[in-house]
Parts: C-alpha cells; sequence; structure tokens
C-alpha cells in the first residue's frame, strides 16, 4: 500500500491548477513541494523514491506543477573567495555552512557589497539575459504536458530579499530609504537583467505555460519590513514591469510574501496579482481565518502550512488537525494551493510529512 493515500483525480495537474487560478471548483486542491535537503532524504527514503527523481517524488505525492528555467550558458562571473565559502555563479553572493543538531545549512555571510562605493556599484558582474538556453527551456516545457508550469521563482523581482544578500540587509534597506543613486541603479540593473530572462522565457515557451511566480519579502513575524510609501516607490514599479508582462502572456501572477505582509495586498490586487504565496499564519494579519476573510475570492493563497508549527514540533495527529482545519477554511473560496509556509525544516520528523501530504489528500478534496 502507497504511504501516501492519493485522493481520486478526474483532471490534469494543468487543468486543475488553471481551474484553482480561476477559483473554480476542482477534484482536489492543488499541492506544493518545498523542503530543504535533509529532511528531503529522509522523506523520499520512505516513500522509496531517489532523492534525485523530482518527477517520481511529484507523481507520489500529487505535485501539480514543474518550473520552467533556463541554464547558464555564458562565461564564468563569480568564482568562490575562500575556503569555507561558496559564491553563487550568478549572482555572486557568499555563503558559509552553519552546522545544526539536524544537519547543517548554507548561511549568507561577507555581504560583498557591504559599504560598496559608487564604483563597486558598477563594476559588479550582472549577467547577460541573452547568455541563457531557451531551446533547452521550451524543449522542457514541451515535454510535461500534463504538469501546470511556471516561469519564475519566489526571488523573481524580489528587491530587498535578493539585493540584502549582496549588500547586508541593513544597508539594503537604508539605500532603498534613502533613494541612494549607485545603490538604486544598482537595484534597477539587477532588475532588468531579470527581467530580461523573465520576457524570453515568456516568449519561447508562448502556450506552453500555466503562471508566473514572483517574490518579495515584505514583513517581519509582527509588521511590514518597509511603510507603504517605500514599497509603491521604490518596489512596486519594479513587481509592476514583471506582472504586466505576465498578463500580456494571459498568465496569472503568484508572489511570495515571508511575514506579515497582507498590508500589500491591496496593491497587489490592483496590479493584478492573482495570488499570494507562504502566508505564515503565526505572523500578524496572516492566519487562514482572516486572509480568507479580508481577500478571499479576490486572492488565491498558496500556503498557510506552517514550518515553524505542528508540522516541526508536534505530533503526526496534531500536523493532520492543522491540515484539515487550515483547508476548511481556504477551500471555502476556492483559490486554495496547499503547500508549506516555506521550505520544510530539517528538524522537522518525516512522519509529520508523510501526515501532512496524506492530510492533503483526505481533506482536501471538493
Amino acid at each position: 500500500m502507497p504511504i501516501i493515500n492519493k485522493a481520486h483525480e478526474t483532471m490534469t495537474a494543468k487543468e486543475r491548477v488553471r481551474r484553482t487560478f480561476e477559483f473554480e471548483r476542482t477534484d482536489r486542491v492543488t499541492i506544493g513541494y518545498d523542503t530543504n535537503p535533509a529532511i528531503h532524504r529522509r522523506f523520499c527514503e520512505a516513500l522509496g523514491v531517489a532523492e534525485n527523481d523530482w518527477l517520481g517524488l511529484y507523481r507520489a505525492i500529487g505535485v501539480d506543477y514543474l518550473n520552467i528555467g533556463a541554464g547558464y550558458t555564458g562565461p564564468k562571473l563569480f568564482d568562490n573567495p575562500s575556503e569555507g565559502r561558496i559564491a553563487d555563479p550568478l549572482e555572486g553572493y557568499v555563503m558559509r555552512w552553519v552546522e545544526n543538531p539536524s544537519g547543517g545549512y548554507w548561511d549568507f555571510c561577507d555581504f560583498p557589497l557591504k559599504d560598496a562605493s559608487d564604483e563597486d556599484f558598477e563594476h559588479y558582474p550582472i549577467p547577460n539575459p541573452d547568455d541563457f538556453d531557451y531551446e533547452g527551456a521550451r524543449a522542457f516545457a514541451v515535454s510535461q504536458p500534463d504538469y501546470a508550469l511556471y516561469v519564475g521563482n519566489p526571488g523573481m523581482g524580489d528587491v530587498i530579499n535578493s539585493n540584502g544578500r549582496l549588500m547586508g540587509m541593513e544597508d539594503a534597506l537604508c539605500h532603498l530609504m534613502l533613494g541612494d543613486g549607485a545603490a538604486m541603479d544598482f537595484i534597477r540593473r539587477r532588475a532588468d537583467y531579470q527581467f530580461g530572462v523573465f520576457e524570453r522565457l515568456l516568449d519561447k515557451c508562448r502556450g506552453l505555460l500555466d503562471f508566473v511566480w514572483l517574490g518579495e519579502d515584505l514583513g517581519t513575524q509582527i509588521a511590514p519590513m518597509v511603510s507603504l510609501e517605500l514599497y509603491r516607490r521604490s518596489i512596486k514599479p519594479i513587481h509592476k514591469l514583471f506582472i504586466d508582462a505576465a498578463k500580456s502572456y494571459g498568465l496569472p501572477v503568484l508572489i511570495h510574501t515571508c511575514g506579515s505582509s497582507s498590508w500589500a495586498y491591496e496593491d497587489f490586487i490592483e496590479m493584478g496579482v492573482r495570488g499570494v504565496d507562504t502566508l505564515q499564519p503565526e505572523a500578524v494579519n496572516m492566519s487562514p481565518q482572516y486572509l480568507h476573510d479580508q481577500f478571499g475570492g479576490r486572492l488565491n493563497f498558496r500556503g498557510c502550512i506552517s514550518t515553524a508549527g505542528p508540522l516541526a514540533y508536534g505530533t503526526a495527529q496534531e500536523v493532520d488537525a492543522v491540515c484539515a482545519d487550515t483547508l476548511r477554511i481556504m477551500m471555502d473560496c476556492r483559490g486554495y494551493h496547499f503547500a508549506p509556509t516555506h521550505q520544510i525544516q530539517d528538524n522537522t520528523p518525516t512522519e509529520n510529512v508523510i501526515a501532512m501530504y496524506n492530510a492533503a489528500h483526505r481533506y482536501g478534496v471538493y
């Protein structure tokens, strides 16, 4: 007997996701998957799936969508700076390995543009959008006709978080607040590079895609990270660039927002965003009931299954109960995508992850 008891399905994943974005009735909720490496390995072992067999894993638990990205083919931009440090090959942000009782993770450090001069910003390498394999992206999209396919990711179009990896969060927020010329020019150049890749993917995969995924971390656990005024002045124009392009291709937009972020949702709706992702229920004004009452029927919701609650610290029975309650609230207004609030953390018991996905199939049927 399979470890995940999947619901009876009468739709393809593509049809299910498209209908969900339109707030239409589906056979079951759509299902997403986001994990850290150690719990991913343990979960795959429990399922009897190789950890690099992503399609096998997705079939086993009922994940409905796949990312369409273009591999980089251009010249090398960054080297690892020193022993014990790695640099992202496209962005150049630096990470070090941090041990913890569950294993460890790569954490951002050193911040190559902290206290940067105008010249540092001007000469920092940024990839050329021409140096990506768009034909390969289209070929993969064509090979997956049943899945819902998306372009982007929770960091596409992101301003605060991605620039914070390079400058440090304090510098990134200060530059945004002060409107520092060289830093803002750099932020726009990075956005232009991302948009160039994004636009080329939309064009190359025209007719094959189902939605677009953007991102921006806008909140702490208790309050907004920036003011609405600052968001509208320095961040919203970048978001609107991506959103308008997606709309021109007839694609709904899902945007990732960590923390207490619902203060920005009316602006998202005004721009034409269709759905919001992450939805940490313990953050202020982010509970399932609050989101349902304030934005139900106007925004799709993806997430709300906290990675810092029973999933990590409770029993399988408690996970089952919180998933059932979340599904009961969110399915009432349709447009709900079942998923964790963020990557499932490595300290999460494997049996709790199994309980989570079984709950999606048990309670997520319309």
